[in-house]
């Protein structure tokens, strides 16, 4: 094996080292200087804002939108079910209610979250003075989705208005008539 050596007119000398070396040396490979211009031109990682050669795919020009881009959080102000803090559903565990709780345990990267939350809206929807179907955002309240075990995301949580039932936990996407069946049946 040989050094392999590019040898170009206006350019320095690229020399790769090789493992192993034997005497027999291969001549320098001629690179004529155009050929690297023409590459480098049209770089991804170029760092010439004058060319005006660019492909439009890579342009710099603003772009326009149609309509605005979503926020991100996959909870907006129209939504029946609302995100809480933690502190908020601690005090809405301990206060006295006449509905049974909900509590979706969510991240706004996770797929199966957002699955989810169409569902839970179509269900607070349906169940909408009947139930109270409220968002903790792992992300935001790490350390209290941790108090709460929350290992596997989406984590729903139904908590009866009686103190007497045990809340009922489930994790992983599940169907929507599951969930009706532990509202109307279990709590």
């Amino acid at each position: 094996m040989s050094l392999l050596h590019f040898h170009t007119p206006h350019c320095n000398i690229f020399t790769l080292s090789p493992i192993f070396t034997s005497s027999y040396r291969q001549p320098y490979v001629t690179v004529p200087h155009s050929f690297l211009k023409t590459h480098q031109q049209y770089s991804l990682f170029s760092t010439n804002q004058s060319d005006n050669n660019r492909p439009s795919s890579l342009s710099t020009l603003p772009r326009k939108f149609l309509c605005k881009p979503p926020q991100g959080k996959y909870v907006r102000e129209d939504y029946l079910v609302k995100k809480f803090s933690a502190q908020e559903v601690q005090e809405l565990v301990r206060g006295e209610r006449n509905v049974p709780l909900i509590i979706d345990f969510y991240a706004t990267w996770c797929g199966p979250c957002i699955l989810m939350a169409q569902e839970l809206e179509m269900l607070a929807v349906e169940y909408e003075s009947n139930a109270m179907i409220i968002k903790v955002d792992t992300d935001d309240d790490y350390e209290f989705a941790r108090d709460m075990q929350v290992r596997g995301l989406p984590t729903l949580f139904f908590i009866s208005p009686d103190p007497n039932k045990d809340a009922i936990r489930t994790e992983g996407l599940i169907p929507i008539q599951m969930m009706r069946d532990i509202i109307d049946n279990e709590m």
